[in-house]
């Protein structure tokens, strides 16, 4: 690849090594970096040959690789978020919602982080992940238990705004 960049055969050598990586993903429990090198390879050829014909299962598997890569992530918030450790679980489940956003992992965070601003008393940022969790996945379970447990802890009847 850096011998001859400018090869007919580069997005295919670039999908190769792409694959490699792919491969090697793993459960969300063991380490990420195939999942982060598979990214990065695969995000490489998708820009530099976007018509190739290796682009387009580089595109299906880039979003494998970002789904192992959020669940990650919420399987670490979770862990904090079991021990209590509410503001270190936040900022995993933002790390989701900031950079993972398209996956299936979305409306789970979302909902987590009702929980964690709940557990820590900030009503108003439950209520505001509460409010992202209804408006984008207003058919998700995590959207019914997320306003649910609003409800039960964060909703105050003539609330006054402060």
């Amino acid at each position: 690849i850096s011998l001859h960049p400018a090869d007919k055969l580069m997005p295919y050598a670039l999908y190769l090594k792409g694959l490699c990586h792919f491969e090697r993903i793993d459960n969300v429990d063991l380490d990420q970096s195939p999942s982060r090198n598979s990214k990065k390879i695969f995000e490489e050829l998708i820009k530099k040959f976007p018509d190739s014909v290796y682009s387009k299962d580089a595109k299906k598997k880039l979003l494998i690789a970002n789904d192992q890569l959020a669940a990650k992530e919420m399987h670490i918030g979770r862990y904090y978020q079991q021990r209590n450790r509410h503001l270190a679980a936040i900022e995993r489940f933002k790390v989701v919602i900031n950079d993972y956003n398209t996956t299936a992992q979305t409306p789970e965070a979302l909902y987590r982080l009702t929980e964690s601003y709940l557990s820590l008393g900030i009503i108003g940022e439950a209520k505001k992940t509460t409010s992202v969790l209804s408006y984008n996945f207003k058919e998700s379970s995590w959207y019914k238990l997320s306003y649910d447990l609003f409800k039960k802890y964060g909703y105050k009847k003539n609330e006054k705004k402060g």
